[in-house]
């Protein structure tokens, strides 16, 4: 590794599983001091311990990010431990699948609080001491489903299609400051939540889970499903200097499933 991320503090929420597990392990490699989010503490502790840095490299913290005060705590607790936070990861997801007549109207509410509240939370957190400090870099997660409109999954698209809009936004008022604001998109990613979509959209549609994946891997031309890696190494790059000239993007990692 060539440890593009060393001496960079960075906050990546929903590390504990797929996406951002898989970016807490590149951020690591790359020399990054972590505090990891996620609810699942003893799962944070497990990857702390699987990460294998030294204690003034890590933090862990339990935090559910639509508790807008757990999460400016947090944040609060990392500058004290490390100083700065000068990377924001806003990782931490949730996919509920029904057609739109199903949907009630806190399905909707759900998939905003932690899809687009979470990461307006944790941004508004961090920002006032990036623009202090004229440096930071803000990475959020949003999805393909938030660049097209899609069957069966309307919550979950409006919550990203509202992230991309925060970034872009987000992005013009950093920008001044020295602040990139960017979005990775991704498409089929091997993840726990890309199994609860298969599940949860052949139920929706009635049609079998390998069934459902054939019928959406027709639309990528590499033809499969991605991994959390694959996403990981845009992480890595969105949060480090080689980037600086990149603000405001929404970038899809899709097998190029969505051609823009």
């Amino acid at each position: 590794m060539s440890h593009r991320l060393d001496k960079q503090v960075a906050i990546i929420t929903g590390a504990s599983r797929g996406i951002g597990l898989s970016i807490a392990q590149a951020y690591a490699a790359e020399g990054a001091t972590l505090c990891l989010i996620a609810t699942d503490t003893a799962r944070l502790q497990e990857v702390q311990d699987s990460l294998g840095l030294p204690a003034e490299r890590i933090m862990t913290l339990g935090v559910n990010v639509t508790d807008r005060q757990a999460c400016f705590d947090a944040v609060a607790q990392v500058e004290q431990r490390f100083g700065r936070v000068d990377v924001l990861v806003n990782n931490a997801g949730v996919y509920r699948s029904k057609s739109f007549l199903d949907y009630s109207a806190q399905d909707f509410q759900d998939m905003l609080d932690v899809n687009l509240f979470g990461v307006l939370h944790f941004t508004q957190a961090c920002l006032p001491g990036m623009q202090a400090r004229r440096y930071g870099r803000i990475v959020n997660m949003a999805s393909t489903a938030g660049k097209w409109g899609s069957r069966n999954q309307s919550a979950y698209n409006v919550s990203k299609h509202a992230v991309v809009g925060l970034t872009r936004c987000v992005a013009l008022e950093a920008s001044p400051f020295a602040v990139t604001v960017n979005a990775i998109c991704p498409g089929f990613i091997q993840t726990d939540m890309v199994e609860a979509l298969k599940t949860q959209v052949a139920q929706a549609t009635g049609v079998s889970p390998d069934d459902m994946v054939k019928a959406a891997l027709t639309r990528v031309p590499l033809g499969r499903v991605l991994e959390p890696s694959e996403i990981a190494g845009l992480a890595v790059y969105l949060g480090s200097n080689e980037s600086s000239g990149m603000t405001g993007q929404s970038i899809h990692v899709d097998g190029g499933m969505v051609l823009s």
